[in-house]
């Protein structure tokens, strides 16, 4: 199975340059999708990503990525 992620490249909380990287180096493999997830309210103060449809949302991104290192699908 192809693991997806989706991410949102207007929430404030979000910063593609260093997150993008990070989420390669946790599945190379993954699908990337950018753009508006309608995830709008938690994006303000929390950065997340939708891991195979489902959200995952941490304060920073060092425990977003340890949070879906756990739950990712290899």
């Amino acid at each position: 199975m192809v693991n997806e992620f989706r991410i949102c490249d207007d929430c404030q909380a979000t910063n593609l340059k260093t997150l993008l990287p990070k989420l390669k180096k946790i599945d190379p493999e993954a699908f990337v999708d950018i753009g508006c997830q309608s995830y709008c309210v938690p994006g303000r103060k929390k950065v997340f990503v939708f891991l195979n449809h489902r959200p995952m949302a941490a304060p920073d991104e060092e425990q977003l990525m340890r949070k879906m290192e756990r739950t990712i699908q290899r």
